[in-house]
């Protein structure tokens, strides 16, 4: 099974919210959606390096937050919970897109 196929199957289909593909095959989900994305990848153990926004209205780059910048592993919960809060309370009407990694463990299942 492929890391691509893999996300789509168990992660990226939420109840709620939207998905946008944009040009460079980033998927962006809403705020809702996302909210459920990260709670599938907590559940799984899925690694996330990195977080990204986007303004619906403009389409202008919002804020982006690494693991690194917080000195915690990509698979701590605690890092992308703390980041997507604060992305969500400072930036109203913005889409969220992650850097994803799943273990070749959790593939070979």
């Amino acid at each position: 099974m492929t890391q691509q196929y893999f996300l789509n199957e168990n992660v990226f289909i939420t109840e709620s919210g939207t998905t946008i593909n944009d040009d460079n095959a980033t998927l962006y989900f809403s705020e809702e959606a996302f909210a459920e994305i990260l709670n599938k990848a907590e559940h799984y153990g899925i690694s996330i390096y990195d977080i990204k926004s986007t303004s619906t209205i403009s389409g202008e780059a919002g804020k982006s937050v690494n693991h690194l910048t917080l000195k915690k592993k990509a698979t701590d919960s605690t890092w992308y919970r703390g980041a997507f809060k604060s992305l969500k309370n400072h930036q109203k009407g913005y889409i969220y897109a992650a850097t994803y990694k799943v273990s070749k463990k959790l593939l070979n299942r």
